[in-house]
Parts: C-alpha cells; structure tokens; sequence
C-alpha cells in the first residue's frame, strides 16, 4: 500500500518548520501594501497614455468598462509620470522574492483535500487560483517588457492591462471571503484563544530547523534589498551604473550634451541619413487655416523658448531633466489658424518606418503648456540623430513614447 504521507496531499509532505501562519501573515501584509501600490501606478501609467483621445494612444480599444476611471493626464508636476512610473517598476521588481515566498508559505493549501468543502470554500480556491495564477502572469509580463529583449509573445499593453485587472478581481473576491475569517481570528488573538486555521500551515511533523522564521524573514528582505538596489538606479545620475539588473541601467551613452538614456536608436527606427538630410526636410504643418511646410532653418528663425524637462519610460527609467530649446507647439498653432486661448489636440506623425508610437496624439492642454517644444537642440546643442534630430517632440509629465522623434508632420485639430 502506498505511504500517503509521500503525496503533496498529505500534510505530513510539508516539513518545513518555517512555514505558519504568522509568517504567512507578514509576507501578506507586505504584499497587500505593495500590490495596492502596484495597482495605482499601474492604472495611472495606462491614464498618461491618454488612451481616450485618439486610437493611436489606446493600446486597448475593448477595455469597455475598465476604462472608467481614465481622466485627462495633466501636464503638473512635470515630474509626475518619471515617480509614477518609477515606483512601479523597481517596487515590483523588488516585490518578487516577497512574492515567491508568500507563494512557497502557503502551497500545502492548493494541495489539500478534499478540494471543494463547500460552495464558499470552492470560490475560495478559484479566487486563490486566480490570484496565484495572475500574480505570477503580471511580474513575469512585467519584468519582461523592462528587460532590453522583451520575450513574452503578444503585445504588453493589453496582455498586462487585462491581467491586472483578473488579478484584483480574485484579490477582491478573496478578501472578501477571507475577512470575515480574519476578524474572527483577530478576536480569538485578543482573548488569548486559538484562531481559525492555526495548524493549517504549520507542519505536524516538521524537520530539524536549519534557520528560525524570523531568519527566513530576514532573508526575504535581504532579496528585495538587493533587487531594490540593483534596479532603482536607473533613474538617478551617477547610479546608474548601480542599476545592474535594469535596462538602460550601464553608463550614460555617450558623453556631451546628448549624453543620455534613449529607449531606441535611429537605425532600430528605420532611420536613414537621407530622412534627416537638413536641405531635404520638411516639417508639414496642417490645422485651421491650411498646411504649411517649414525647414530646419525655418523653425529656428522662430521664437525659441527653453524647457528643463525629463525623458521617463515605461520600462521604469529616466534621466534627470534635461535643458530643451525649440520652438512652443501652441505658437506652430497659430501658425495654422488657432487661436492662443483655444489650443487644439495634436496628431504627431514620425519619419521611423518601425517599431510602436509611430504616430502620437496630445491633448490640448499638453498643447498649451508654454514648456512643451517642438525640440531643436537639448543642453546647448543640436539634437543628435539618436535624440531625434531634425526635430523631436518635448512635453511635460508625458511617457517618453509620446515624446515623438524624428517628426515628420504636425497636424492639429480634432482627432
């Protein structure tokens, strides 16, 4: 007859003496807070987007409902979208040995059995199925897309957007059958009796300790540390360097005014030197009153104005803010017939012949921010061809893919 006890049915597979319920319970604590953080940055990145404005923006045209919180991105502090985004990033990053080892705590559970008591306690296991399952979806996705090779099939956008949303899904249907066995268990706690599940973690014969629970604690926490401080880096100069396990996270690119972070070079765009030949380029210009065509040379006898803005990615990193001078792309409005007091949303069109965000839309209030350009130089210099010479797009608080290199043609307008 076969031992029963060598099955990960029975609890006596489960040996570790470090699992139980108040260790499950810190790592759950952690977790509770870090994902709700996750979650609001999570949304707020999809909102900077502006998925709402133009197709081109939404990355997830049938989200249906799920888009009802989105709101118009605002243009102050111009930092916003560089924190938002950063604290995504390097805190799930970080979370991922808290993660794992919440995970390893509590895994008898998805192996006990029966596996459906009850009908609560059937939705309990779905709900626990589905936030294992999706957990695991939205770090993996996640710390894919950061990587410079992102391997995960699919597009990003939808695959982690809907995820996101199964995963609070089951977190709220499980809180929600969990609390009332929490608050009972906090009762039992305080008059000193036993609480509801004690020994479901605990093994009922557990091997010799090799470390205490409060060491295994501290071993978890030692992960993130390291994670946090090889990833958060990337986001700051002169640690950059630090940023070991972050893309963009080596030295600076080069060195002079154009010495800083860029998500993708001119030739991964499809850029040739004849595209941005400064005698052959032209910028278009179409809104209100007609279309104008202007060169290089043309945009630079215009009134330039500076900006110190950073350039901030989804993927987590940023530059510091850099010193933008170029020309205000309210003014290249009126240029075409609108009005200073009634700026137009905008249609960008890039020169890349590949790669996302080819074509970017801004919203008016983006449009009549005075620090947004239409960028001819940064720090004193020309753009190079990497930053997005002849002319790139510059505006405060926005994802750095709304940030258009190579422009081609301004069109502005309803959308």
């Amino acid at each position: 007859m076969r031992d029963i006890s060598r099955l990960p049915t029975s609890p006596r597979f489960w040996r570790s003496p470090v699992r139980g319920r108040r260790f499950t319970s810190v790592l759950g604590l952690v977790l509770l807070v870090g994902v709700t953080v996750l979650f609001v940055t999570g949304l707020l990145s999809y909102a900077a987007y502006n998925p709402g404005l133009a197709p081109v923006n939404d990355k997830t045209p049938d989200k249906g409902l799920l888009g009802f919180y989105l709101f118009s991105w605002p243009t102050d502090p111009h930092w916003l979208y560089r924190l938002t985004q950063g604290v995504h990033v390097t805190l799930g990053i970080t979370l991922i040995p808290v993660l794992l080892a919440k995970l390893w705590s509590v895994v008898p559970r998805l192996f006990a059995l029966p596996p459906v008591r009850s009908v609560v306690h059937g939705l309990e296991r779905v709900s626990l199925l589905l936030l294992v399952g999706g957990g695991l979806f939205e770090f993996v996705t996640g710390v894919l897309n950061v990587q410079l090779d992102y391997l995960f099939p699919g597009s990003f956008y939808p695959l982690h957007f809907y995820g996101a949303w199964v995963f609070f899904a089951a977190f709220l249907v499980h809180a929600a059958l969990k609390t009332p066995i929490a608050l009972r268990n906090l009762r039992a706690m305080k008059d000193g009796e036993e609480a509801d599940g004690q020994g479901e973690l605990t093994a009922p014969d557990p091997a010799p300790p090799t470390f205490s629970r409060r060491g295994a604690l501290w071993f978890v926490g030692g992960g993130s540390a390291l994670l946090f401080a090889t990833t958060a880096g990337r986001s700051f100069d002169g640690l950059r360097h630090t940023a070991l396990l972050a893309p963009h996270g080596g030295a600076e690119p080069g060195s002079g005014p154009n010495g800083f972070q860029i998500n993708k070079t001119a030739a991964h765009a499809g850029i040739r030197a004849a595209d941005t030949d400064a005698e052959a380029w032209r910028l278009t210009v179409t809104g209100r009153t007609g279309t104008v065509r202007l060169r290089r040379g043309d945009l630079e006898q215009l009134a330039l104005h500076s900006a110190e803005l950073p350039i901030a990615c989804v993927e987590g990193w940023s530059t510091s803010d850099q010193r933008w001078r170029g020309v205000r792309l309210r003014d290249l409005a009126q240029l075409v017939g609108h009005d200073d007091g009634d700026p137009p949303d905008l249609h960008v069109e890039s020169l890349q012949r590949q790669g996302a965000f080819r074509h970017a839309a801004l919203s008016s209030r983006q449009v009549a921010d005075p620090r947004s350009l239409l960028a001819l130089y940064v720090n004193g210099a020309r753009l190079s061809p990497d930053h997005g010479y002849p002319a790139r797009i510059i505006v405060p608080a926005a994802p750095g893919v709304l940030n258009t290199k190579w422009v081609a043609r301004l069109t502005f307008g309803r959308l």
